[in-house]
């Protein structure tokens, strides 16, 4: 790991955001970490100096605006829009489908950058990414504060830039050794256990 990833892990230390245990991803997968972003984003001077971090890779992108899914999107969008001097929008689930609400949309030709707090599989982001070109507009990068990707092809067609990357494993319901083990799961951003 790089002594960059180590300067923002110790960040996530701090704000008691790298938690272990047992924990429900997204996904549907398990993992033995999970790396709670809103503990870190809920300092905004914290928040702002790590996605200001992130903006410089699109300084000259020509963003016109980002966009992340909700919830764990929604402050990084917010955070790198402010970095990148343009409007911060988020998609959100409505029925099983990601979709646009609140007023929010994208025009013909609208130049993009899709962000996510953290990234595993790439799943909300090819959701919101398919969203976003259904819309008319273009797709110009995607990024992260942290890929967990693990060197997985996250399926989205252009590199995945992020802040940090961390190597953790993740397991299918059925091959989770915590599972087997009888480790209580938690699913994180919620209260109480599966």
């Amino acid at each position: 790991m790089a002594a960059h990833d180590d300067a923002v892990l110790d960040v996530f230390r701090k704000a008691g955001a790298l938690l272990e245990g047992h924990f429900l991803l997204t996904s549907g997968l398990h993992s033995p970490k999970y790396l709670q972003c809103a503990q870190v984003m809920q300092n905004p001077a914290v928040g702002g100096q790590l996605c200001g971090q992130l903006a410089r890779a699109f300084a000259k992108d020509n963003i016109q605006v980002v966009v992340g899914p909700a919830i764990g999107g929604i402050l990084v969008a917010y955070e790198l829009a402010r970095a990148l001097g343009t409007r911060a929008i988020f998609a959100e689930r409505q029925d099983g489908v990601m979709m646009f609400r609140r007023g929010f949309g994208i025009s013909k030709g609208e130049r993009a950058l899709l962000v996510e707090d953290v990234v595993t599989t790439g799943g909300s982001l090819r959701e919101v990414m398919d969203l976003v070109r259904s819309a008319g507009g273009e797709v110009v990068a995607v990024a992260s504060l942290v890929d967990r990707t693990s060197g997985a092809d996250p399926g989205l067609g252009m590199p995945l830039t992020s802040l940090v990357k961390v190597d953790v494993p993740t397991y299918p319901p059925e091959s989770c050794p915590l599972c087997q083990a009888g480790v209580p799961i938690a699913k994180p951003g919620r209260t109480g256990k599966k």
